[in-house]
């Protein structure tokens, strides 16, 4: 084996994985593996995590076309065994910050580990959405894919766009409100600064309401009448299949709603999309 062969990748916790060649059959956490596959790897098979059942959920897979990439459960239901059925010779996944495998239990987890070699990538709100979107590019550029100039191009002009609308906009700029419905009484109000994506908006000018100090460190959970004294024009919802409909929560202030996921994909075209409805939201 020499070097050139030899694969190697060392991920967000600086844990290298070598293997004797470029991995071809790659398992992924759904978040992980759908932004992949908007990157241009195509993954052997997709996990979801605890808040997930036995389908996959739809807000988070993206493009990625489920009739040829198995799903092979969640939560509980996973096991080494299970993970391992597809004979994937890379399991890459995700993290929060300090380097827990997310979606796997820690006793599921270390033995996978000693089979198989596993990346984890670092999503926590401590990086930007550059950098994250950046080590993906950089493992799929490891796995084979080619980088795609045109679906940079894209995410430019989207970028471009919405600061464009945002710097015309009049004084009283549109507020803007991200949540996820907890039903019909209360809901979780997102806290802009923690969270990667909605950073990005805010540095392109969106005008993100951000919620009262107090409990809870990524969410600040709030009836119906508090969240809707926030006075929101435009709605960010979360789309996710654990988060409620909006339609629960009575939202009728009649402002354009725009379907988030708190688990965003990080490939260009991915958040190209999700910039491009925000835009048509305000220019609403």
């Amino acid at each position: 084996m020499t070097e050139q062969s030899e694969w190697r990748f060392s991920d967000d916790r600086g844990q290298l994985s070598t293997a004797p060649r470029r991995p071809e059959r790659v398992l992924a956490y759904v978040q992980a593996g759908a932004t992949l596959w908007g990157l241009g790897i195509r993954p052997q098979a997709i996990f979801g995590s605890d808040h997930d059942g036995p389908d996959p959920d739809s807000a988070k897979t993206g493009t990625l076309p489920l009739d040829q990439v198995p799903y092979v459960g969640a939560g509980s239901s996973l096991d080494v065994e299970r993970l391992l059925s597809g004979w994937p010779d890379l399991v890459v996944a995700v993290s929060y910050g300090n380097g827990p495998v997310y979606g796997l239990a820690p006793e599921t987890a270390k033995p996978l580990e000693e089979r198989v070699p596993v990346v984890v990538i670092d999503v926590s709100q401590a990086r930007t959405f550059e950098e994250i979107g950046d080590r993906f590019a950089e493992l799929a550029r490891s796995l084979g894919a080619e980088d795609r100039a045109d679906a940079d191009a894209d995410l430019d002009a989207a970028r471009a766009r919405l600061r464009t609308i945002t710097a015309a906009g009049p004084a009283g700029a549109p507020r803007v409100l991200a949540l996820s419905p907890a039903g019909p009484d209360q809901a979780h109000v997102a806290r802009p600064r923690m969270w990667p994506e909605l950073r990005v908006l805010t540095g392109l000018g969106v005008h993100l309401v951000e919620p009262a100090p107090g409990p809870g460190a990524n969410w600040s959970t709030l009836d119906r009448s508090d969240t809707f004294a926030l006075r929101p024009d435009v709605i960010l919802t979360d789309i996710r299949a654990h988060a409620s409909p909006l339609d629960e929560l009575g939202w009728d202030g009649g402002g354009p709603v725009v379907p988030w996921n708190p688990e965003p994909l990080y490939g260009p075209r991915d958040h190209a999309r999700f910039l491009g409805l925000v835009a048509d939201a305000l220019e609403g």
